[in-house]
């Protein structure tokens, strides 16, 4: 109900500026002075209009969620592991990025030789869910190989996956008696207390044979709290697309695979640019979406999202 009378609210201050605009409008006619003003009215206004139609877009049952991020390393050997690093890092950045956000990896494998294996992320913000959900698929990296002694051009691929969190089996089934809980000795960094003690914890949901591992934290109980969020949001997301599969199959429609399915590229050689390939969007400064400038390829995903029917309503 806040967040409704939030929305009415912008809308009434957004609709009180426009009249506005259009007073001084009129006045500008014998007033040239006036029109930087307007201008900067003008711009002002569209830029909250923007915002408000991409706010339609967040309307999922939990796109108010908060988010678990997973990075996987792909195709591309030590290169896919280096680059699935970066890719984590770049969610991390993101969240310090913006105001009210906050993130904290949870668990990470590292590389044989560099990099990561993988990673997972807690992401936590107005709207975590909803803003990031879209960034699941595969992200591709084209780059001249630092582990190539001839330095040649490699491409590595990173698996992004998100998840909603939830905090309660309200919306699962979870019996802990499905849950096998494991404990061992953390490999992540440290220092001595990782390694002597078995903080680490391992969950396997044997109905359906999700594994979940939690070794970031320094006590086995923030592992075990931190590994028990995991799990709940891989079963809601095992739930919600079982239901849109079902869904899907019902009215005789195919599903494009999230995870797995190519949704951007990122070229450092031999030009730089990152290339979002479901809205075309393209962005120049490469090093600035790696350090979580997202907002630009995330809004315009979130815009692609937006029916005629939802933008009008």
């Amino acid at each position: 109900m806040g967040e409704l009378k939030s929305r009415l609210d912008h809308w009434q201050e957004l609709s009180t500026a426009t009249s506005d605009l259009r007073d001084l409008i009129e006045l500008a006619s014998g007033e040239p002075d006036l029109v930087p003003e307007i201008e900067a009215e003008l711009e002002r206004i569209l830029a909250a209009v923007e915002e408000l139609e991409l706010q339609q877009a967040l309307n999922g049952e939990h796109d108010a969620a908060d988010a678990i991020i997973v990075v996987h390393s792909g195709e591309g050997g030590v290169d896919a592991q280096d680059w699935a690093e970066m890719v984590s890092r770049m969610y991390l950045k993101y969240a310090s990025n913006h105001e009210g956000f906050t993130a904290e990896l949870l668990d990470s494998t590292p590389g044989e030789e560099a990099g990561i294996k993988n990673a997972t992320i807690e992401l936590k913000g107005p709207n975590a869910y909803g803003l990031l959900k879209g960034e699941g698929g595969g992200h591709r990296l084209v780059r001249l190989s630092p582990f190539d002694s001839a330095h040649r051009r490699h491409t590595a691929f990173a698996l992004v996956e998100v998840l909603p969190q939830i905090d309660s089996d309200a919306e699962i089934d979870l019996n802990p008696d499905d849950v096998r809980v494991d404990t061992y000795r953390s490999s992540g960094a440290g220092g001595q207390h990782v390694n002597k003690t078995d903080s680490a914890v391992r969950l396997t949901h044997l109905p359906t044979g999700i594994v979940v591992t939690c070794q970031n934290e320094r006590s086995q109980t923030q592992n075990r709290e931190s590994a028990f969020k995991i799990l709940r949001s891989r079963l809601l997301e095992k739930k919600l697309r079982e239901e849109a599969e079902e869904l899907s199959r019902l009215k005789g429609t195919n599903i494009a695979a999230g995870f797995g399915n190519r949704i951007r590229s990122y070229v450092l050689h031999p030009y730089t640019q990152v290339t979002d390939h479901r809205t075309n969007t393209s962005v120049g400064n490469i090093q600035a979406v790696l350090d979580g400038e997202l907002d630009p390829l995330i809004n315009a995903w979130l815009q692609q999202q937006i029916t005629p029917e939802e933008v009008s309503a």
